[in-house]
This record gives structure tokens, C-alpha cells and sequence, in this order.
């Protein structure tokens, strides 16, 4: 049995020129159970879809991910009675770079005006192109983990310019 290893690299998106190339849209709700010493365990509502989800510490951008599907009365159970109301809202978009699957989120709620992108790779070395509309890296920027986000809002940082300009949709 091979253990799952998720590798990832996230950005800020500085633009709205990625819409273009979007393809499917789907909101999801997510709430955490335990986020301590790199480990978190979240469950996830996706449409009609549930999930339960554990992640291990990061080793670079790499971590195992271990996700399971679990019936969405569980997880609603879970959300409302784990997780210590720290939710986060999100619409997920499909962008497609270079025939690479790229993953959009635009966050909701207490986390409104936060954009980023997130690319998954088949291993941490691989070099990739970075659309125009991508910004800054935050692949190692806990503050850009949504379990972080779920306990500090996006919202409520005091956004120092540095950040402002780049991780602000534009327009807000």
C-alpha cells in the first residue's frame, strides 16, 4: 500500500485574468478538528460530497494526505459539534495553464478578499510556468494554510502593504 503524498506550491493571485481559462466551480465548506504540531485533521463539504481529511507535517512542499469520503450527516455532526465553529467558505475554480491543472480559491466569509492558486506536482523538483496572474509564492507562509485562516481570518490582519497589493482581489 502506498502512502498518498501530496506536493504542492501556492501563490497569490494578483489579477482576475485566470477566469478566462476557468472551467468547473464548486463551493466548499471546511471546518478543522485539530491543527497541532503540523498535523490537521479537517472535514470537508463539497456539494453532496463529504470528506474527512489528515495531514501530516510538511516536509518541504510535500506532505502524505490521507482523505477519506464519509456521509455528509457525519460531517455536518462534525462541523457543528468539532470543530469549534472555525469554518472556512470557498469557491474552488479549475483553471487549466499549459495543459496543467492549476486550482483557484476564492475565499468567502471572514476570509472575503483572499485569492490564491495552488498547483499540485508529481514531485517537488518539477519546474513549471507561471501564469501572468499569478503573484508572490506562499508555499511555506502558515498564515496562508487554511486551518490558520479558519482560527485568524483574513479579514481581521492589519495587511501590511506589502501584502495588500498582491492579496487583495482587485476591485475590493
Amino acid at each position: 500500500m502506498a502512502i498518498p503524498i501530496e506536493c504542492e506550491r501556492r501563490f497569490l493571485v494578483t489579477s482576475d485574468a485566470w477566469r478566462g481559462s476557468a472551467r468547473a466551480a464548486r463551493r466548499i465548506r471546511q471546518g478543522y478538528i485539530t491543527s497541532t504540531d503540523g498535523v490537521t485533521v479537517r472535514v470537508r463539504r463539497v456539494g453532496d460530497q463529504a470528506f474527512l481529511t489528515i495531514k501530516t507535517p510538511h516536509q518541504g512542499i510535500s506532505r502524505v494526505e490521507l482523505e477519506y469520503e464519509i456521509p455528509c450527516d457525519h460531517a455536518e455532526f462534525l462541523i457543528a459539534t468539532a470543530c469549534h465553529r472555525q469554518m472556512v467558505e470557498k469557491v474552488r475554480h479549475d483553471v487549466a495553464v499549459d495543459g496543467i491543472a492549476w486550482t483557484v480559491d476564492e475565499f468567502a466569509g471572514p476570509n472575503h478578499g483572499l485569492v490564491l492558486a495552488e498547483i499540485e506536482l508529481d514531485h517537488a523538483e518539477r519546474s513549471v510556468r507561471l501564469p501572468a496572474w499569478v503573484g508572490p509564492e506562499v508555499t511555506g507562509a502558515s498564515q496562508f494554510h487554511n486551518s490558520y485562516l479558519s482560527r485568524h481570518p483574513f479579514t481581521s490582519w492589519p495587511h501590511p502593504p506589502s501584502i495588500t497589493a498582491a492579496a487583495m482581489r482587485p476591485g475590493r
